[in-house]
């Protein structure tokens, strides 16, 4: 059985179509990022299964029971990141794990927690006066106080450092390692990249991409490299045998399926001519470019966040 499953939801507000029957699965030790612009319907999905949204049509399940009328006894079973908030604030992450602890019958140890999400050097201080990405990690925590067997991560990297990023990236790992099913939300697509067993990308209410991560972006299409900007490219394409282009400064696109003679070729030439390489990918599209060109629009996220 798998640990989430979503079955033509339909969710409407009002006259408003939220979702248009989108259907997925999530499975136990399994990592799962819902992606999507602002306003597709992630938010919406993820409040669906945690039981907070009523379902308009279809169905969703989390380890085999229904989040709304079986709310009290996945409460035990769940974990939750909020994107912000849920902490008092004068108190310190010490305290609140310790609070969370006492709601559980085996909670994890408060003080290893601490540790684990790398909070030791605030964990007396106040919750109002950390940083927005130590809230954050605290907010991881707080999720794994219970031993939860499904964690719902709303943005887990947002507002993080590069240490707390890697910290968060443990975490999952563990989580994963464990058995328990990760279903994240995120515009981070690099950590994504990093982190997701699979995606789904949902774009105005639809599933409109689903599958592995690496494999998202479809087929081997192209070598993109970075170097200076406003390099000789045709003088390039001439010596690789392939078009090159260059659609953001510095950042170039040689039109040929990715070989070890055309990686060779391309970066002899770059030697000869005394350019640095910056960075090269052959292969699939990145995770990102695949993204944008799914929906057609910039993965940023705006103030305010996501609507439905």
């Amino acid at each position: 059985m798998p640990a989430v499953e979503v079955e033509e939801l339909v969710v409407r507000y009002g006259t408003v179509v939220a979702l248009r029957g989108i259907s997925f699965e999530a499975d136990h030790g399994e990592v799962v990022a819902l992606l999507g612009p602002n306003g597709a319907g992630k938010t919406t999905t993820v409040e669906t299964l945690e039981g907070y949204r009523h379902a308009s049509s279809g169905a969703v399940r989390v380890l085999g029971l229904d989040p709304r009328s079986d709310h009290h006894a996945l409460a035990a079973r769940v974990g939750v990141v909020l994107q912000r908030g849920g902490v008092y604030p004068v108190m310190s992450p010490l305290r609140a794990l310790r609070l969370f602890a006492s709601y559980y019958d085996d909670p994890r140890d408060p003080d290893e927690l601490i540790e684990l999400v790398g909070l030791e050097s605030v964990a007396g201080t106040a919750y109002k006066r950390l940083s927005g990405g130590e809230q954050q990690r605290l907010a991881l925590a707080l999720a794994l106080v219970g031993r939860p067997e499904v964690a719902f991560l709303d943005e887990p990297t947002a507002g993080v450092d590069p240490e707390g990023r890697r910290s968060v990236r443990e975490v999952i790992a563990e989580l994963k390692a464990t058995g328990t099913c990760v279903l994240l939300t995120s515009h981070e697509l690099d950590e994504v990249e990093r982190i997701a067993d699979r995606v789904v990308v949902i774009d105005r209410g639809s599933v409109v991409a689903a599958g592995p991560t690496a494999e998202i972006g479809g087929e081997p299409v192209d070598v993109r490299f970075r170097a200076a900007p406003g390099i000789d490219v045709a003088s390039l394409a001439v010596a690789i045998g392939a078009a090159v282009t260059e659609d953001d400064p510095g950042r170039y696109v040689v039109a040929a399926s990715p070989s070890p003679v055309l990686v060779a070729s391309i970066t002899t030439w770059l030697a000869e001519h005394d350019l640095a390489l910056g960075e090269l990918h052959a292969g699939r599209p990145r995770l990102e470019d695949a993204f944008l060109r799914l929906i057609g629009s910039p993965a940023v996220k705006e103030p305010g966040g996501d609507r439905l």
